[in-house]
């Protein structure tokens, strides 16, 4: 039977690279932004660019669930996508909680598939970087890695 497998990185705030650091700190200020006044759960996201320009996203809950939106697709939501020429290089996620957890955060199956989406769209890989309230972080190098079995235009017709 076959399997499936990936490598990812552990790693600290301090071992990033400069870019991937500010993008950390951006993610913090969108998360300080976030609208999150049923679950306390406060996520934000900074997408890293190929041309180092940032974007930034937070949660935004509803009290007519579902209606509200994850940070990350916050973010994504204002990406150009009649723009072929800037790309995704990676996706920062961290979050405030005040639960006893403090692991790295990973994104929920809709952020998953939106990631996934937008690297199929661009035919490059998305890190992503999923942090802790205490600067640990998850490293992924491919998006797809986090959606193994994902889905893309690729199953549908096209004419």
């Amino acid at each position: 039977m076959p399997t499936y497998s990936f490598t990812f990185e552990r790693c600290l705030l301090k071992d990033l690279a400069p870019s991937i650091s500010k993008a950390v700190a951006l993610a913090k200020d969108a998360c300080a932004k976030a609208y999150a006044p049923y679950s306390h759960f406060k996520v934000g996201c900074a997408v890293l660019l190929d041309d180092n320009t940032y974007i930034t996203g937070s949660n935004h809950e509803n009290a007519a669930y579902p209606a509200g939106i994850c940070a990350e697709r916050a973010a994504l939501s204002t990406l150009d996508m009649s723009d072929h020429e800037r790309k995704v290089i990676a996706i920062i996620i961290t979050y405030q909680s005040a639960s006893e957890k403090q692991d790295p955060l990973s994104p929920c199956g809709i952020c998953r598939q939106t990631i996934a989406e937008i690297q199929h769209w661009q035919k490059s890989p998305i890190a992503v970087y999923m942090c802790s309230p205490l600067d640990e972080i998850i490293k992924v190098a491919d998006a797809t890695h986090l959606l193994p079995f994902g889905f893309n235009n690729d199953y549908l017709k096209m004419d």
